[in-house]
């Protein structure tokens, strides 16, 4: 089993093998708790005077952040995205498209912000670990709204906060010996606290689908793909998080096991433009309960 692996099970569904090693690093978990605690309750917040939504979770990995802040976005107008940019081979602040206009590479950019300004024809999307300094950009651009993807953490920013919940996990200590970013029970602490099927629907379809498919991807605990695979899947691959691909070596896997097509995610995807291969996309679209629209409208429309 990879460290990876190891690490993604111990956090999202342990097994008896697990449990010495999270006894082990729990007093680390209560301290890192303990300290991002007094984090959130001790630092000043900063005021920009233009509605900010932050889109976050309380996990490590992925929760479904950038298929809401898209769907979320695609109901806005003059709206920027600010995002960290997780696996760019760049630094610094980084436009990554102004109202729907790519003007930089995926590798500068980061899969999910490439997967956004893709998405999105009428948004704007920045990059930055600096999201002060990308905040006043999105403003001289004329943003009238600023989304902060994987935002919850940024205790130092006055927002709307909203928390994705996640669904089945049986860990809920805080890293590292559990997936919590915080303690479990900071979600209080945010505006709205969303859960799918309650909140949100996903739709997943396949685009271009074929007899035999081989899954490559590098998302976050890519188990969660599995309800929403086609028939046909001959064997799965699974990459490091935002780890880009290697075309010969996507071939050479297809060729060991006769698969027709590779199969992908959409965040997979905008990684592989150039590619000589027959891609099938499992394509997500959010479908966001009205009521959750009409508060995050109440918000805006509020001023701040």
């Amino acid at each position: 089993m990879q460290l990876t692996s190891f690490f993604e099970a111990m956090f999202f569904a342990p097994k008896w093998y697990h449990y010495p090693l999270i006894l082990l690093l729990l007093p680390l978990s209560m301290l890192y708790g303990i300290i991002m605690l007094l984090r959130r309750n001790l630092t000043k917040k900063k005021v920009y005077n233009i509605p900010i939504i932050s889109i976050g979770n309380l996990i490590v990995g992925g929760s479904g952040k950038t298929p809401f802040t898209i769907a979320l976005a695609a109901t806005l107008y003059d709206v920027t995205i600010i995002s960290r940019g997780y696996g760019r081979k760049s630094r610094g602040l980084v436009e990554v498209s102004r109202k729907g206009e790519i003007v930089t590479t995926v590798e500068e950019s980061g899969d999910e912000p490439m997967l956004m300004a893709h998405s999105l024809p009428n948004a704007s999307v920045i990059v930055s670990e600096d999201r002060d300094k990308a905040i006043h950009l999105a403003k001289e651009k004329g943003a009238k709204i600023i989304i902060l993807d994987d935002g919850f953490n940024r205790v130092e920013i006055e927002k709307f906060e909203i928390i994705l919940e996640p669904g089945r996990i049986k860990n809920y200590l805080p890293f590292p010996a559990g997936p919590f970013r915080e303690f479990w029970f900071t979600k209080k602490y945010a505006d709205l606290v969303i859960k799918e099927e309650r909140d949100f629907k996903r739709v997943v379809k396949v685009e271009n689908p074929h007899p035999k498919m081989l899954l490559v991807t590098a998302i976050a605990n890519p188990q969660r793909l599995d309800p929403y695979l086609p028939t046909g899947v001959v064997q799965k691959v699974y990459l490091r998080d935002h780890e880009y691909f290697d075309e010969a070596e996507i071939k050479e896997l297809m060729h060991r096991y006769g698969a027709d097509s590779l199969l992908c995610t959409s965040k997979d995807k905008v990684k592989m433009e150039g590619f000589d291969l027959p891609i099938s996309e499992l394509k997500l679209k959010l479908n966001i309960e009205d009521d959750i629209i009409e508060k995050i409208q109440s918000y805006i429309q509020s001023g701040l």
